[in-house]
Parts: structure tokens; sequence; C-alpha cells
């Protein structure tokens, strides 16, 4: 049973992290019809700037607050230099620039910082261990679950309530009866740049402070996995993308601890297998609709 208690809150860890990378996904392409492939680029710089700050001797939580900012303007940048002079071209077009953007980002940061790992040491406060019978939680274990249960709280109010969440959502219902409306897209999609973007510093600041070590390529395959939870919830799904993020991260960790030591290797593969059999039951996910976007 501490075995399974353990299991669990590895994957509650690595699902809301999950969660939080794949509703930035969902958001941007409900309204751009966007697959962002370089939105896992943005986990790295938040590290990346946070590390710089830290060891500049930055307090902690200015550092956040800095490291948040700083990707922010990356993800505001990546959006206006990128991807919208190239929204009327297809999204196929888009894909493909985000997949430039994300190497770019790569090779522009293994340049400078070198392709090793590094580590992210957080104050002590983040590693303390609660024992509570045979379980052990550390203070980040807690602060994870609940900070991303509060963030997409918020998040959810905001698109449901705010003037700009209910115009997000408007663009994408239907982004063509959104402009005739007089909504502004563009500031609708910087919106929600700024939002995936905070989720995404969150998230990379979050998963490094657990994990310790990071590098320049940390952010692709987070990314891809975040995009696996947002089709499995069903692309453009708030919902589903934070359903996905959960069921995946359980997925993952629950097929590392309980299948044979032979197979438990393959465990990401296995992860894509179970995608493909979900989808041939379900094409849009588990919240998704067939609508064609317009």
């Amino acid at each position: 049973m501490s075995f399974f208690a353990a299991e669990i809150i590895s994957a509650v860890k690595l699902g809301s992290i999950y969660s939080l990378i794949a509703i930035g996904y969902s958001i941007v392409y409900s309204i751009m019809g966007l697959i962002n492939f370089a939105h896992g680029e943005l986990l790295m710089i938040a590290t990346y700037a946070l590390w710089c700050l830290l060891a500049a001797g930055v307090p902690f939580a200015p550092a956040v607050l800095i490291a948040i900012a700083i990707t922010v303007l990356f993800g505001l940048a990546m959006e206006r230099i990128a991807y919208r002079p190239l929204r009327d071209y297809g999204e196929e077009t888009l894909v493909i620039t985000s997949l430039a953007v994300s190497v770019f980002l790569q090779s522009v940061c293994q340049s400078i910082f070198g392709p090793s790992n590094k580590s992210l040491v957080l104050p002590e406060f983040f590693s303390r261990i609660h024992h509570i019978g045979s379980v052990n939680i550390s203070n980040m274990n807690v602060i994870i679950f609940v900070s991303t249960i509060l963030l997409i709280t918020a998040v959810g109010l905001t698109l449901r309530y705010s003037r700009l969440g209910i115009a997000m959502r408007a663009c994408a219902d239907n982004a063509k009866a959104a402009d005739l409306m007089g909504i502004d897209r563009n500031r609708v999609t910087v919106f929600a740049f700024i939002i995936g973007s905070t989720l995404a510093a969150l998230a990379g600041i979050m998963y490094t402070g657990e994990y310790v070590s990071f590098s320049p390529t940390m952010g692709f395959m987070l990314g891809v996995k975040a995009f696996i939870a947002a089709v499995i919830g069903g692309l453009g799904s708030f919902s589903g993308a934070a359903v996905g993020g959960f069921l995946l991260g359980f997925l993952e960790i629950l097929f590392a601890g309980y299948l044979p030591e032979g197979i438990s290797s393959y465990q990401t593969g296995i992860v894509f297998l179970v995608l493909i059999l979900l989808l041939l039951v379900r094409p849009s996910g588990l919240f998704g609709t067939n609508v064609e976007r317009s």
C-alpha cells in the first residue's frame, strides 16, 4: 500500500504539470488552430531564466516573478514575429513554423549555456519531507498539486466570466463571426499567449524544482507529452486538457511502477499506444467535438 500511495503521489505530481502545459496548448489551438510545438521551449526559457537570476543573487520570490515575465515576453515575441504574419496561410504553415521556432530556441540555448544538464537548487523549504504513515510527501509535492488546482480554477473562471475570456470563447467557436461582432482577434490571441506562457513558466519551474536537472532540450519531450494529454482530453477543450494531463500522468507512472521490469522501460511507447487506441474509439478525444473550424 505504501508503494501504491507513493505511485499515486508521483502520478498526481506529474499529471499536474502535464495539465498546466496542455491547457496552454489547448487555449492557443482553440483560437488560432495552431499546434504550437515551440510551447515546450517556454518551460526551458523559464527554467534557465530562474537559474540565471538565482545565480546572480536575486531572492527566490522576485526571481520567480521575473522569470515568468521573461517567459511571457518570449511567448508574445513568438506570436508577434513568427505566427501572426502567417496566421492566414493555413494550419500546416503554422505547425512547420512552430517546429522551426522550437529548434531555433533550443539551438540558441545550447550555444549560450552548453548542451550539458544543469541543476536548479531551490530553498530548503521546498524539499522538506512530511511523513504520513509510511508515505513521504515533500512541500514541493503539495505546492505543485495545490498550485495546479488554483491555476486551473482561476483560468477557468477567467475564460467563463471575464470580457476577454468570453471573447476568447467566441473566437474559438467561430472566428469569422467574432470578427463581424467587432472582437479584436489580435488582442484575444495576445491574451491567450499570456495565459499559456504563464502556465508553461510555472510548470517548468515546478518540474525542475521537483526533478532538479534540466537542459536545453527539456521542453521538447514535455511539450510533446502535454500535446498528447491535450489530444486525449480533446484538443481545444479546456476541461479536456486538464483531465488529459492527469490521465497521462497516471498512465505513465502506473505503467512504470507495475509493468514487468523488461517492459516498464517502454512506458512512453505504451502511452502512445494507449493514445492510438483511444483515438480509434474517440477520434476527437474524451471531451472534444467534431466541429469544423471556421
